[in-house]
């Protein structure tokens, strides 16, 4: 087993991602800390990863005592921490029109400023460890949709501090740091927003090459599975590195034909 006897901490982890990367962690031997928002959803995961390998923290990631409470949470259970997966996150449409100061700000709170503040409370268990961080990011960091603006900035400045924390903290310290960025991938929540957005039901079926050249979007599953790589010893001293998840590339792409 890949994570045997490790200890993750895992943001955002009731549903989607988060809930993908944790049952996945489990599977590979590890104990988790799940986190999220809504208590009533981590009962059915707690149930079925089994008590003696997670428990749970309900809180809002960007309240002041949040950090302390998570990492806490895993030394009381546990008695260390061996890595952070910075997943919970705001995924909101607004472009140059509808974005807010205080949008911006609630954004950067959640997707930016959070995660680094879990880092820095889990930065001297990870020291012991010699721990690891993977940040959540998305593709969206290199540029962003027009209408996709607030979230592609958050997710810009969680690349740039994944990147100078991979290198910082692992040459002072040996913490290696890494982000991965996914592409589309079909999670509940965007299930949901695409009803929103006036979508059929089998919209994802009927996806245009140019937005999933394999006819398809990612799975949460699949996303999972890069996670545990560079979660686990087999990825080395891999550290400040940023990997796609995405089925194109996306610099120096062929444009689609017409």
């Amino acid at each position: 087993m890949r994570l045997k006897d490790k200890i993750v901490l895992i943001t955002g982890s009731y549903t989607g991602i988060g809930r993908a990367i944790a049952r996945r962690c489990v599977a590979e031997g590890a104990k988790v800390v799940l986190n999220g928002l809504r208590e009533e959803l981590s009962e059915p995961l707690l149930e079925e990863l089994g008590a003696s390998n997670a428990v749970h923290h309900t809180i809002d990631i960007t309240e002041a005592d949040a950090p302390e409470y998570l990492v806490q949470k895993a030394i009381e259970a546990f008695g260390k921490l061996d890595a952070v997966v910075n997943n919970a996150a705001i995924v909101a449409s607004s472009n140059m029109k509808t974005t807010t100061v205080p949008y911006l700000e609630r954004m950067l709170a959640v997707n930016t400023i959070a995660p680094f503040a879990i880092i820095q409370a889990a930065l001297p268990y990870l020291i012991k460890t010699k721990g690891c961080v993977v940040n959540i990011g998305s593709i969206n960091s290199w540029s962003g949709e027009p209408n996709l603006l607030a979230y592609s900035i958050s997710k810009g400045a969680l690349m740039t501090m994944s990147r100078n924390l991979g290198d910082s903290l692992f040459r002072e310290h040996g913490v290696r740091v890494n982000q991965i960025n996914p592409g589309w991938i079909l999670t509940e929540h965007e299930l949901i927003n695409q009803r929103e957005q006036g979508m059929p039901e089998d919209w994802y079926k009927k996806l245009p090459d140019v937005f999933a050249p394999a006819k398809r979007l990612f799975k949460p599953e699949e996303l999972a599975t890069a996670a545990i790589y560079l979660m686990a010893d087999e990825s080395g001293p891999i550290s400040g590195q940023v990997i796609e998840v995405e089925q194109f590339p996306m610099i120096g792409r062929n444009p689609p034909k017409k």
